[in-house]
């Protein structure tokens, strides 16, 4: 059971008065939450939690007080056994919602619905790159309005709008081809690309999410998504490397590219640790911590602050050893995350790492063969680390605990299908 605990901090300047904090704990996780309650440090009673019995002090000014954070605690343990999962950030958010109703009660017919979308961002308690995410939507939804000549309203889009939203994303290449003066008023950094099935289908789940809201916010009872069916992303079977190919890539003499020597040997680092390239790049000199990598996984900070401890092995350390001069205080020489794909594709061409692989075009959903050198991504780095883990030790959890993804993640689902010389075992049972 957790227990919440007040307590006060002051440095080593004294203060007048200082805020109240308070800390919950249930054995495994502890939570932070510093309130606006006030109090002088040297009446403050540690143990009790109160004001010292023996200080002289004005009675109603000490029963508010008292009382106040007797209240808080309370509150937090209620907002903590209603929710679980939740992070300091988070419980924050769920206090001052609590405390302050009216400032998070919107004025629906005061707002525009692109008004309404941004409150919904600043009350919405994800990470900034998902939020980024929704930001794309928000812009080609304000696009969708101008191409249509309609005004999007909460209460009366219906399911069948839906849909035409989602022919629009679909649609938008063309869209900036017919008319380009709607991408001035709403631009954008890129001209707009052919969009996947699984691009689109990650969208409109963005948009349910933000319907969905206005339902829970008591904006409007109109959820167009109520009978409005998102299909599942299809990914096809992960490609990645084997250790040998891996290998071979290390060892292979690029001498003669040093530039590009320098980029392998980052990207053979990345296949031994695993992280996304986000992540990757963020690295410092100062992340490596008693042989191993820790970091907090940018993409799942706020929902899931975890540290995650990656151990390096005999190659990783040598990889580091070499670069451990230079100058920067990131972890390895990075280059910007656009060019480190243009040589992931060119080592490998490089280095005949260009066996066929069937893929699924995100397009056309059709299988095709492609190279390998043509589908090498910073993002098969994160899959051969994985890939080469899962055909070692079928633990999940395990190999999650070092990538990143969280207890029964469907991404790990895939990963059963892939290793060919347990099929060959297989199979040989029939003879």
């Amino acid at each position: 059971m957790a227990t919440v605990t007040a307590y006060i901090r002051t440095k080593a300047k004294r203060a007048d008065r200082v805020y109240v904090r308070f800390r919950v704990s249930d054995g495994t996780t502890q939570l932070y939450h510093r309130s606006k309650i006030e109090i002088e440090p040297d009446v403050w009673d540690p143990k009790k939690q109160e004001i010292k019995s023996r200080v002289p002090y004005d009675s109603t000014k000490r029963a508010k007080f008292d009382n106040a954070v007797s209240d808080r605690k309370k509150l937090i343990r209620s907002i903590y056994d209603a929710n679980p999962g939740l992070n300091s950030k988070t419980l924050d958010l769920k206090i001052d919602q609590e405390l302050n109703p009216r400032k998070y009660k919107l004025d629906k017919g005061a707002l525009t619905y692109f008004e309404i979308f941004d409150e919904f961002l600043n009350q919405h308690n994800v990470s900034e790159g998902r939020k980024a995410h929704f930001r794309v939507l928000k812009r080609s939804l304000q696009r969708y309005e101008l191409y249509k000549r309609v005004k999007l309203d909460i209460d009366t889009i219906r399911k069948d709008q839906l849909s035409d939203i989602k022919n629009f994303l679909r649609d938008e290449p063309n869209v900036y081809e017919e008319r380009p003066e709607i991408y001035k008023m709403v631009p954008e950094s890129k001209k707009p690309r052919p969009r996947g099935y699984n691009y689109l289908v990650s969208m409109m789940k963005l948009y349910r999410t933000f319907c969905l809201w206005l339902v829970r916010s008591k904006l409007t009872h109109n959820n167009p998504f109520e009978n409005y069916s998102i299909d599942a992303e299809r990914y096809g079977t992960p490609i990645y490397i084997t250790i040998k190919e891996r290998n071979h890539l290390y060892n292979y003499d690029l001498s003669s590219r040093p530039g590009l020597a320098i980029q392998r040997d980052i990207f053979v680092f990345h296949c031994l640790v695993g992280c996304r390239v986000g992540d990757l790049f963020s690295l410092k000199k100062n992340s490596v911590i008693d042989g191993a990598i820790e970091y907090v996984a940018r993409k799942t900070k706020d929902e899931r602050p975890d540290t995650i401890r990656v151990p390096l092995n005999t190659i990783a350390l040598e990889i580091l050893e070499k670069y451990k001069d230079t100058e920067s205080d990131k972890l390895l020489p990075f280059i910007s995350e656009q060019n480190y794909n243009l040589d992931i594709k060119e080592m490998f061409e490089i280095a005949g790492l260009t066996r066929i692989v069937t893929v699924l075009n995100t397009h056309t959903r059709e299988e095709e063969k492609l190279p390998l050198n043509k589908v090498a991504s910073s993002h098969m780095a994160r899959r051969t680390f994985i890939g080469n883990l899962y055909k070692q030790v079928k633990d999940p959890n395990l190999i999650g605990s070092m990538s990143g993804h969280k207890e029964g993640s469907r991404a790990f689902a895939r990963y059963r299908d892939i290793d060919e010389d347990m099929k060959q075992d297989l199979v040989k049972l029939l003879e």
